[in-house]
């Protein structure tokens, strides 16, 4: 098997099963149901945003963070984000009480058996703009698939290419610890310019190369450093004419 091969196997890997999406569209049918009947006119509108949304969430066997963004608009502003958290955490102890529930700011974290929800307080701003809590007491913008255009005309222009790559260099960063905010690695990756890439070994290639290494942690910059290390082993073991060795080499950035 060759590296790009491999890679390609690992990135189908990396797709949600059809067992997986039937499970997930039962409980968003079944949430939206539920938001609906407890909230009523309370709120204006609710809504998958996030990875789920753009095809790059990974399965919870290759990321057991993995979750759905649900965005909660509710109808009435003027209060704090605590009042609308506290809203939240109050319908899910009542819809879900057997199921496990906290709070990570600035979101309600529902975890059911196969998938977690995080439920985010949201008031409108208009023109698909929207508040959602900086903390308990504070608000922060945020257009909420402000990523989604531009992934799918980049994901075209790379040859439909850079989704698969984006999973298998989010499956990186969950196995080392998280080294950056999956959303901004996500984000960063498609802001990127890649030139001469063909398959998706030369695109997630390219991702590693063209990585900062972090200064903030010495754990983060050392698992940077790994990768890019491993990404220019495995091209010299390539260009020496050592598929098998290359392929070995590549399983130590993307494991089996």
């Amino acid at each position: 098997m060759s590296v790009l091969t491999y890679l390609q196997k690992r990135s189908s890997d990396a797709v949600l099963s059809s067992t997986e999406k039937s499970s997930i569209s039962t409980s968003i049918s079944t949430l939206q149901s539920r938001l609906n009947a407890y909230f009523g006119t309370a709120v204006s509108s609710h809504f998958i945003f996030g990875s789920y949304t753009r095809d790059t969430i990974l399965p919870r066997s290759m990321d057991e963070h993995s979750d759905i963004d649900y965005m909660v608009v509710f109808a009435e502003g003027g209060y704090k984000p605590q009042t609308y958290l506290d809203r939240l955490r109050k319908f899910v102890e009542a819809k879900y009480s057997t199921s496990e529930i906290k709070q990570s700011s600035p979101t309600i974290v529902l975890e059911l058996n196969h998938i977690k929800f995080e439920l985010v307080p949201a008031l409108s701003t208009g023109w698909g703009g929207y508040n959602i809590p900086n903390g308990p007491d504070n608000w922060q913008s945020t257009n909420p698939n402000d990523v989604n255009s531009k992934l799918t005309t980049k994901n075209q222009e790379c040859g439909y290419h850079l989704k698969p790559v984006i999973r298998l260099a989010k499956f990186w960063n969950a196995k080392n610890s998280y080294v950056f905010d999956s959303y901004s690695f996500e984000k960063w990756i498609v802001e990127q310019s890649y030139w001469y890439c063909n398959n998706q070994r030369d695109y997630l290639f390219a991702v590693f190369e063209k990585l900062t290494v972090p200064t903030s942690t010495q754990w983060s910059k050392e698992r940077v450093e790994r990768a890019k290390k491993i990404v220019a082993d495995t091209r010299k073991l390539e260009a020496d004419g050592y598929p098998a060795l290359a392929e070995a080499e590549v399983k130590k950035l993307i494991p089996e």
